[in-house]
């Protein structure tokens, strides 16, 4: 019994200690309205509601974003989705770049975005299968403008 409560102390003390560590990802400023990227509202609003949290400089954190160790995965969620597509910097991508993020949100929002660990708490950014192929024809519609 007493390797157990010692046990539990230095748990606890290391998830205190582990609180000073901060991994730090800065909201950049809101879009401006030039650079931000423009659908239609239907598309818009799903782009919104379930994809902005980790591709825009619009990340509304949660207040568990700031207790690690799972801040840790929040805060690298968000920065590795900035960094592979930022919905609010669109118009500053070349047309090369977008191309890639069309394929790349027409592949992708079949099977894997929004990912399960951000559903498990954000049951609102889930995606019925008619919001799914709504994203994906207007992706691949943009590609063939993009081709024309």
């Amino acid at each position: 019994m007493k390797t157990l409560k010692i046990l539990l102390a230095w748990l606890v003390a290391g998830l205190l200690l582990i609180q000073l560590i901060r991994i730090e990802v800065p909201n950049p400023p809101k879009a401006k309205p030039g650079d931000e990227i423009q659908a239609p509202p239907k598309v818009m609003a799903i782009l919104k509601r379930s994809c902005y949290d980790c591709h825009s400089n619009h990340t509304e954190w949660p207040w568990y974003s700031d207790i690690a160790p799972i801040s840790f995965e929040v805060r690298s969620h968000v920065k590795n989705g900035r960094n592979w597509l930022n919905f609010s910097i669109w118009n500053q991508y070349d047309e090369e770049k977008k191309e890639k993020l069309y394929k790349g949100i027409a592949k992708s929002i079949d099977w894997k975005m929004p990912p399960p660990d951000y559903l498990w708490v954000h049951k609102e950014a889930r995606l019925s299968p008619e919001e799914r192929k709504l994203v994906k024809e207007w992706a691949m519609s943009q590609l063939q403008k993009e081709e024309h």
